[in-house]
C-alpha cells in the first residue's frame, strides 16, 4: 500500500524559506506518471485550504491566489518525490501541510476539494513568526 510521507518544514522568520517533500513509500517505479499530487495546509483556525497541485503531464500546474509566485512545487519522478519550495513566507503560511494524491493524472477542478483526494499523508508544521 502506497503511504504519502511529508518531509521538512520548521520554523522561519517572516520573508525565510522552507522546503517540503512528499515521497510515495512502497510505490512503483515513476508513480507520479500516473497520479496527480495536491498540497493542504490546515491553519490555526482549523480551516484547510488546497494551495497546490501538480499533474502528471508536464506544465499541469495549479496554484491558489494566496501562494501564486512564492511557491513553487517540482518532481522528481525517479524518485517518486514532489517538492514544495516556499519562498517569502508570511505569518499567513503557519499551518500544517499535507501532501495527498488526486483522482486523476491531471489537476481538474479549482479550488481543490479535499474530499477528491486521498492517500494523505500525517501532515508537517510550518510556523512563520517573527
Amino acid at each position: 500500500q502506497v503511504q504519502l510521507v511529508e518531509s521538512g518544514g520548521g520554523s522561519v522568520q517572516p520573508g525565510g524559506s522552507l522546503r517540503l517533500s512528499c515521497t510515495a513509500s512502497g510505490a512503483g517505479l515513476n508513480y507520479w506518471n500516473y497520479h496527480s499530487l495536491g498540497w493542504f495546509r490546515r491553519t490555526p483556525e482549523n480551516a484547510r485550504e488546497g494551495i497546490v497541485c501538480i499533474g502528471a503531464p508536464a506544465g499541469n500546474i495549479y496554484y491558489s491566489g494566496a501562494v501564486k509566485g512564492r511557491f513553487t512545487v517540482s518532481e522528481d519522478k525517479s524518485n517518486n518525490t514532489v517538492t514544495l519550495e516556499m519562498n517569502n513566507l508570511i505569518p499567513k503560511d503557519t499551518g500544517v501541510y499535507f501532501c495527498a494524491r488526486g483522482p486523476h493524472r491531471y489537476c481538474g477542478s479549482h479550488p481543490l476539494d479535499p474530499g477528491d483526494f486521498s492517500a494523505w499523508g500525517q501532515g508537517t508544521q510550518v510556523t512563520v513568526s517573527m
